[in-house]
C-alpha cells in the first residue's frame, strides 16, 4: 500500500481516536479518575501496537521494529514532561475539572510543533548527512547535564521564557476562569489561567522536543520514513494526558527516572556519532531504553518505599 494511503488510514485512526477521547474524557468539568485514566492509557497504547502491526503487515519487520523503537523512546522521554506539567497545573491552581480539556488543547498544540520540527530535521539530514554529528553531540551535552543536575533544582514556572513571555506581551488577568478560556472585560478580551496554561503546555514541549526530535532520528535516520517518525511521536505525545494522571499523585516516587532518561540520551548521542563505524540494530536502541527507563523506575520505587518504612519506622 502506498505511504499516501497509510497516512490517511494513520490521520482517520487518529481523528477517530480523538473523537472517543473528547466524548469520554473531555466534557467540560469532569474528573479523570485513576481508573479512568489507565482505561485511556491502555487505549492509547493498545492504538499505537495496533498501528505498529499494521506497519510490520505493510512495509514488513524491520520497519515495524523503528517504530516501536522510536515510539517507545519518545514515550519515555514524555515522561520527564509530565512532572514539569504536574508542577504547572499546580502553580496556575488549576482545578481538577478543567484538567483533562487544557492537557488535550495544550497537547494538541505540542503536537502542530512536531510535525514542524520532524519536516526541518528531514529536510536538514537530506541537505546535510553530517547534522547527525551535530544532533549526537547536542544529545551528549543534554544526557551529561541532565545526569549531573541538582536534585534541587525544580522548574519554576514563574521564572520560565514562555511565563515572562505571555504576562509581558499578551492581555492576562489572574481571575478564576470557571472554566472559561477568555473573559471579556471593558470589551477588552483577556486571557485566562487555562489558556495560559495550554500556551505554557505547547511552548514548554518546544524545549522536550529539542532533544527527543534528534533521538528519533538515530532510531529512524532515514528521512524518507516520515510516516514512520510522524506515527511514533504523535501516539507518544497523544498518550501523555493519560500519564498525567496517572502520575500526577506519585511524582515523587520516581526520582531516578531522570538518571534513566539521561542514560538513553547518552547511548543514543554516541551511537549517532559513531554510526559510520560501528551499526546497531534497531533492537539494541530498543532493549537499551526499555532496560534504562525500567530499571529507574525499578529502583526509584524500591528507594521510595524504603524510604517510608524507614519513616515509619522511626
Amino acid at each position: 500500500m502506498p505511504d499516501k494511503y497509510i497516512y490517511l488510514i494513520f490521520t482517520a485512526l487518529i481523528l477517530a481516536a480523538l473523537a472517543v477521547d473528547v466524548i469520554l474524557l473531555s466534557k467540560k468539568d469532569k474528573v479523570v479518575t485513576t481508573r479512568m485514566a489507565l482505561l485511556e492509557t491502555v487505549f492509547w497504547v493498545s492504538l499505537s501496537l495496533g498501528f505498529c502491526a499494521f506497519i510490520w503487515y505493510e512495509h514488513g519487520k524491520a520497519d515495524a521494529i523503528q517504530y516501536l523503537s522510536a515510539y517507545v523512546l519518545e514515550w519515555s522521554l514524555s515522561m520527564d514532561n509530565i512532572f514539569v506539567f504536574i508542577i504547572i497545573f499546580s502553580f496556575f491552581k488549576v482545578k481538577p475539572s478543567n484538567h483533562a480539556r487544557v492537557l488535550l488543547l495544550g497537547i494538541l498544540m505540542a503536537i502542530v510543533f512536531r510535525i514542524i520540527f520532524i519536516a526541518v530535521g528531514s529536510e536538514l539530514i537530506t541537505r546535510f548527512e553530517w547534522i547527525m554529528y551535530v544532533f549526537g553531540v547536542f544529545l551528549l551535552y543534554t544526557g551529561f547535564k541532565m545526569l549531573l543536575a541538582k536534585k534541587e533544582k525544580e522548574f519554576n514556572p514563574e521564572d520560565n521564557w514562555a511565563f515572562r513571555m505571555m504576562t509581558k506581551y499578551l492581555r492576562t488577568t489572574n481571575e478564576e476562569p470557571e472554566g472559561h478560556f477568555f473573559i471579556k472585560k471593558n470589551d477588552k478580551t483577556y486571557l485566562t489561567k487555562l489558556s495560559m496554561v495550554v500556551i505554557m503546555l505547547g511552548l514548554i514541549d518546544i524545549v522536550f522536543a529539542v532533544d527527543s526530535i534528534p533521538a528519533v532520528f538515530s532510531i529512524i535516520p532515514d528521512p524518507s520514513k516520515k510516516l514512520l517518525i510522524y506515527s511514533s511521536n504523535i501516539f507518544a505525545v497523544l498518550g501523555l494526558r493519560s500519564l498525567f494522571f496517572l502520575l500526577r499523585g506519585a511524582a515523587e516516587k520516581f526520582a531516578y527516572l531522570q538518571h534513566g532518561i539521561s542514560v538513553v540520551l547518552l547511548f543514543i548521542g554516541a551511537k549517532m556519532i559513531v554510526a559510520e563505524w560501528v551499526h546497531f540494530p534497531v533492537w539494541v536502541s530498543l532493549i537499551v531504553i526499555v532496560v534504562c527507563i525500567g530499571s529507574s523506575i525499578l529502583i526509584s520505587i524500591i528507594k521510595s518505599n524504603q524510604t517510608r518504612i524507614d519513616n515509619k519506622g522511626v
